[in-house]
This record gives structure tokens, C-alpha cells and sequence, in this order.
């Protein structure tokens, strides 16, 4: 997989100011620096906004080997990576693409697992007019050549000495997708410890609550459905719609809630010793259900967010 003439570029454009490095990505900040990161008017690119954030040393050449209309405005890349590529279910990626001058920023939408088996990762891209996710949408065929570099501090991957921990992922629109790598990483898990009869970790279980304007763009829905099925006493998902104009199709419907998240759903499933939260969405979602959380007396530690501008 060779991106020939680009590879330089990509490597001079990481060798920013920018030493360590993901979109803005943490625990739950004091409420004078969340008001801070928020109240700047000028658009920061993915760079910026993620300097604070660890990223891995390799930046890696990918090809992208298959193009997915996961909805009318959103498209799934598979891209195939080297064999010493790795992330962490719920990292990110910069993604360098020749001629297009600012560098991307967008969340693995599958799991390690994936990488695993077939060499591929994931990205689920909403268009928009910002040059790189413009790219994928207008330019982006089969066999295009990238670069990519993996970041971020929000993930989950838990080693066989960590306590068991019950997870809340809590998703707005896009933002599905890391939370999406963690469900399925979790996934994962419970296949791995049926079959080594429950010796190799300890999995507690995760709920998910996804919000979207309608059906049509709660991605993933049929796969989130189908883990949760497959694992009733582990996994299970409530999914929002806010805009439905349509009916919802008959097999959606007992996952399907008309309206917002609400507070009474994510306290049911929140247990202050055991809940570990993981929220995704546009800021002003996060900031509002950070607050919940905090309300119900969940600690800080225990609420960790990505902010996708």
C-alpha cells in the first residue's frame, strides 16, 4: 500500500507544533473550562482542537477498498491498513488526503475485532462542506490512497485485571460512531468469553441510547439491534427519533422512542459503583447530560465525553 508522492506530504504536515495529540475528547471538565473551550468564536481545525490529546508516533498509508451509503448524507469507508495498524474501540484518526490541505478528524465506526479478521477499519462520514469530509463525498472512490494516525483518549479496552463495569453509551446523531466501536468491541468480548467459557474477562453490560433526527439516520441500527438480541442479558439499546415524519417500520418499532433522551431513561440505567458513561455528540447534548449525570451523583471520573464540531 504505497501513497507515492503524498507520503511526504502527510509527514510534513504532522510535524506541526503539535508534539502529543484528538476531536475534543476528555473527562468531564470544571464548568470555567468547559466554558472556555466553548465560548471561542473562531473555528479551530482537528489539529488544534485535539493538540491536547495522546496520539500514536506512525502515521500509516491505507487504501480505501469500499464505499458504503450508510444513509443519504452519510458514507462508510472501509479502508484497508497495514498489519501493525492498531486503535482502541472509540479512538480516532487523523486522515491525511492527497491535495486536500486540512487534515480530517473522524472516529473508527467498527471495532478492533474488524481489524483483526480482515485488515479493514471503519469511517462513517457525515457530508459536510469542511474539505476533507467534502472529499469523501465528492472525490472518494475505491482505491484512493490516504494516511492515516491514530488519537484520542476516549475508548474502552479493558484488561482481564479491571474490575467489571457496566457501560452507558450515550450517542447524538454522528456521534454514534465510537460508541458504536465500543458496542461492538463489547460484542466481541462476550463472543471471546463464550468461548473460552468465561475465563477471560469479566464483562458487565452496556446500554446504549442513540438519538437521531429520523430512522433513516440512526445508523447502524440493524447491526445495534442484532447485538443486542444476540446478547439479551448484556447489551440493549433504546434509539430516539426527533423529527419523524414517516411511520417507523414495524421491526424498529419496539426499539424506536419518539422524542429526546431523557432523564428518567439515564438514571434507570445508571449505578453509581458500577456505571462507567460514555457520551458523543454535538456540545451542547454533552453539556446538558454531563450535568444530569453529575446531578444523579455519578463521579466525574466516570463521564467521559467526545465534542464533534
Amino acid at each position: 500500500m504505497r501513497v507515492p508522492g503524498f507520503w511526504s506530504f502527510a509527514a510534513r504536515s504532522f510535524s506541526l507544533q503539535f508534539p502529543a495529540a484528538g476531536p475534543l475528547c476528555c473527562r468531564l471538565l470544571g464548568p470555567s473550562q468547559a466554558t472556555r473551550n466553548m465560548s471561542s468564536k473562531r473555528k479551530m481545525d482537528h489539529l488544534e482542537r485535539t493538540a491536547g490529546n495522546n496520539r500514536h508516533n506512525a502515521l500509516y498509508p491505507a487504501e480505501v477498498r469500499g464505499i458504503i451509503n450508510e444513509s443519504e448524507t452519510v458514507k462508510r469507508l472501509r479502508i484497508a491498513v497495514p498489519p501493525d495498524f492498531s486503535f482502541k474501540a472509540g479512538q480516532w484518526v487523523d486522515l491525511f488526503i492527497p491535495g486536500v490541505e486540512k487534515v480530517g478528524g473522524f472516529s473508527m465506526c467498527s471495532g478492533p475485532g474488524l481489524l483483526q479478521r480482515e485488515g479493514i477499519v471503519e469511517l462513517a462520514i457525515k457530508y459536510a462542506k469542511h474539505p476533507p469530509a467534502h472529499w469523501v463525498h465528492t472525490m472518494c472512490t475505491v482505491g484512493s490512497q490516504v494516511a492515516m494516525r491514530v488519537g484520542g483518549d476516549f475508548f474502552f479496552d479493558p484488561s482481564p485485571s479491571d474490575p467489571s463495569v457496566d457501560l452507558l453509551l450515550v450517542a447524538g446523531g454522528v456521534g454514534i460512531n465510537p460508541l458504536y466501536s465500543i458496542l461492538l468491541h463489547t460484542s466481541d468480548l462476550l463472543h471471546r468469553n463464550q468461548a473460552s467459557g468465561g475465563r477471560d474477562l469479566n464483562i458487565g453490560s452496556a446500554h446504549l441510547c442513540y438519538s437521531a433526527k429520523n430512522t433513516q439516520e440512526l445508523l447502524f441500527k440493524s447491526s445495534i439491534i442484532a447485538a443486542c438480541l444476540e446478547f439479551p442479558d448484556k447489551l440493549s439499546c433504546d434509539l430516539h427519533v426527533t423529527q419523524q415524519i414517516t411511520d417507523v417500520d414495524s421491526h424498529l418499532q419496539p426499539f424506536i422512542n419518539r422524542g429526546r433522551i431523557t432523564e428518567e431513561e439515564l438514571r434507570s440505567h445508571v449505578d453509581l459503583q458500577r456505571t462507567l458513561c460514555f457520551l458523543c455528540g454535538p456540545p451542547p447534548m454533552i453539556e446538558t447530560l454531563s450535568k444530569t449525570l453529575l446531578d444523579f451523583g455519578l463521579p466525574k471520573d466516570r463521564i467521559l465525553f467526545e465534542k464533534w464540531w
